[in-house]
């Protein structure tokens, strides 16, 4: 199961926002049925960031969900979003992995 979830920064608080969001990943690099979960900044707006997050399965993505971390994650956002995150599910169909 494939997760992307892009966020928006208000301006001013890319910072913030890229700190909490890089403090997450060693949160969940304890999870078994988080495969990969990594973090991206575009480019060309400092302001966007990009989650892509692969699971093992349902079950993963839910327990990974449940974490106090997890729920603590949203709180501290909360300030820092312009606008709702913008999440999306996939199911994978090919891939290169090296």
């Amino acid at each position: 199961m494939i997760v992307v979830a892009k966020l928006k920064a208000r301006s001013g608080e890319e910072s913030k926002m890229a700190d909490a969001l890089r403090a997450m990943v060693s949160k969940v690099e304890k999870e078994e049925g988080t495969l990969v979960y990594t973090l991206h900044q575009a480019q060309n707006d400092p302001a966007q960031f990009l989650f892509y997050e692969k699971y093992a399965d349902g079950e993963a993505l839910k327990a990974h969900s449940s974490t106090p971390y997890f729920k603590e994650l949203f709180g501290t956002l909360k300030p820092l979003l312009n606008g709702a995150p913008e999440i999306e599910m996939y199911n994978e169909l090919a891939g290169l992995q090296k």
